[in-house]
């Protein structure tokens, strides 16, 4: 196939599915993802396409999202891995808050065999995922259901999570970047996630390489904020990626980056042991005014015991 028929293909599926990755684009054009992917940066020079968390979808920049059934078609592989590596970082009797996302939604399936874990999300999707886990306590917020992703939003959720103290949260968003930190394309997940984070002592945002570089319109988690970035390993050629990691932790945000696996790790199984690789931070990260306060204040609420207090104080609302 020629590389104008193959280019015309991939233009056409995407058209049609409004997002669709680059494992699937090989696929159907019988080629490789080396390929394809040099296919889609000559659409995205014309302005036909994006590229976007290992795919490619419609053309619309800082306006558009893809919703759940194209989101969960994209890099699988990197999802399954982040979603191994971020479940080592919860130990047992924790209470975290996991936010909305395909990718937040695979660690829920690995954090169903963590004793004594308390779970508080906006997320239909992650609930789902432990609603069978009979050693983990669910706690779901108030709000709006946004069908797109099967998150609840507004300020029902924003208003249930006043007071809340966690240890960690675990995000996912549409884009990350060293300059604006996390961001997404809907404003009113933004503002729930902004909540979520102020609940927590500690923010992992969990984000396959193809998100990486990528800039969305509304701001979530901004860099100082971030303690961990739990990622995949991103090609050699791509620059962008490979470049603002080491951005990312110049500023001082720990990046664990999944590698190979040391046993399989099922939906709902205990998560499988994996080799890990964290790029060295340049020194003590400089703080934003508020944060440490903020973070020494949840901490200490959570060993003297306040914290599963405010958790049930959650569910009796």
């Amino acid at each position: 196939m020629f590389a104008a028929e193959r280019r015309q293909l991939i233009l056409e599926m995407v058209r049609a599915n409004g997002a669709v990755s680059l494992r699937e684009l090989a696929r159907v054009v019988q080629t490789s993802e080396v390929t394809v992917r040099r296919d889609v940066r000559a659409l995205e020079a014309e302005g036909l396409l994006d590229r976007r968390h290992g795919g490619a979808v419609l053309p619309g920049g800082f306006t558009r999202e893809s919703g759940f059934p194209q989101k969960a078609h994209l890099a699988t592989a990197e999802k399954t891995a982040i979603a191994d590596l971020a479940a080592s970082f919860v130990e047992e009797g924790e209470a975290i808050v996991v936010g909305a996302g395909t990718t937040t939604q695979e660690l829920a399936r690995r954090l169903a065999r963590v004793p004594g874990l308390t779970v508080v999300t906006n997320s239909l999707l992650v609930a789902q995922a432990l609603a069978h886990a009979n050693r983990v306590e669910v706690v779901m917020t108030g709000g709006t259901l946004r069908g797109s992703n099967y998150a609840l939003v507004g300020s029902g959720a924003e208003q249930s999570l006043q007071g809340l103290r966690v240890s960690k949260a675990f995000l996912s968003g549409s884009g990350l970047t060293a300059e604006r930190g996390l961001s997404t394309s809907n404003m009113l997940a933004a503002s729930v996630d902004r909540a979520l984070v102020q609940a927590a002592a500690e923010v992992v945002v969990l984000a396959d390489h193809g998100k990486i570089g990528t800039d969305t319109m509304f701001q979530t988690v901004p860099t100082d904020l971030i303690t961990r970035l739990v990622t995949d390993d991103p090609p050699a050629h791509d620059d962008r990626a490979v470049t603002e990691l080491q951005a990312l932790a110049d500023q001082g945000v720990q990046v664990s980056v999944a590698g190979a696996q040391e046993g399989a790790s099922g939906g709902d199984t205990a998560p499988a042991r994996q080799q890990r690789r964290d790029m060295p931070l340049p020194g003590p990260r400089r703080q934003v005014p508020g944060a440490g306060l903020r973070a020494a204040t949840a901490l200490g609420e959570q060993n003297g015991g306040a914290e599963r207090a405010r958790v049930a104080d959650l569910r009796r609302r």
